[in-house]
């Protein structure tokens, strides 16, 4: 029997179908207040859509996000913070 090692899927496969209402553990919400654009954050999102292009412009795509939480726990300055959809709209 072969055993085949790794993930099922590669990082980005939610881009074929939107997946961002799956989300239960909240969402990421970018402070832009002390972000240093060390793009640790779009690095480690496992679903590649994470994007920004310099200090506070990063974003998540929120079709797609999981609301795994990764970016907001490798942010080296603490300026990602995870929220639920209700405290966003109030």
């Amino acid at each position: 029997m072969k055993i085949t090692l790794g993930t099922v899927t590669h990082p980005g496969g939610s881009r074929v179908n939107k997946t961002g209402s799956w989300r239960t553990a909240g969402k990421p919400h970018f402070l832009h207040q002390r972000c240093i654009a060390c793009d640790l954050c779009a690095l480690s999102c496992p679903e590649g859509c994470i994007f920004g292009t310099g200090q506070k412009t990063y974003y998540a795509n929120e079709d797609y996000c999981k609301g795994c939480g990764i970016c907001a726990n490798v942010c080296p300055v603490e300026d990602i913070e995870m929220v639920s959809e209700e405290d966003e709209h109030g």
